[in-house]
């Protein structure tokens, strides 16, 4: 009778546990993490050289037509084991002919268009998405700052 009560407290214990995990809550920057007066810092940017000071390296160029700097950031949002959101989705776009910069504009989540993969193609994710559950499985002994580098 006292074993049986063991193991009952066990697995109690053990779907609690895993009703804390699943309640977790995580979030993790992609990109740039803009300030939130970006409007007015990039406002008075004139040079490629004040761009790259304040901002940084672009994280693309434009190929064709008028050259764009490109500067991107979000944040991505785990809430335990439901699908991961991304809010606070910025972009800034910087217009550049040589050295000078000729206009910037920020946008920001509603600013945004809703791309939609058509069916057929292959969307490529900028990383291995995982869950909150999963990063935690498979994190167990790797140790590194929270949202620096990624």
């Amino acid at each position: 009778m006292k074993a049986k009560i063991a193991k009952c407290k066990v697995q109690i214990m053990l779907l609690g546990m895993l009703a804390l995990a699943a309640c977790t809550f995580q979030t993790k920057h992609r990109g740039y993490v803009f300030p939130a007066d970006l409007q007015e810092q990039v406002a008075d940017i004139k040079t490629t050289a004040e761009l790259v000071d304040k901002v940084g390296a672009p994280q693309s160029k434009t190929m064709y037509g008028d050259e764009v700097w490109i500067y991107f950031g979000a944040d991505e949002n785990y809430r335990g084991p439901l699908a991961p959101t991304f809010t606070n989705e910025t972009v800034l776009l910087a217009w550049v002919r040589g050295n000078r910069v000729l206009k910037t504009r920020v946008l920001h989540d509603a600013d945004l268009p809703n791309v939609v993969i058509a069916e057929g193609e292959t969307e490529i994710p900028a990383a291995i998405e995982l869950s909150a559950i999963e990063e935690l499985f498979n994190n167990i002994g790797r140790f590194s700052p929270a949202g620096l580098g990624q």
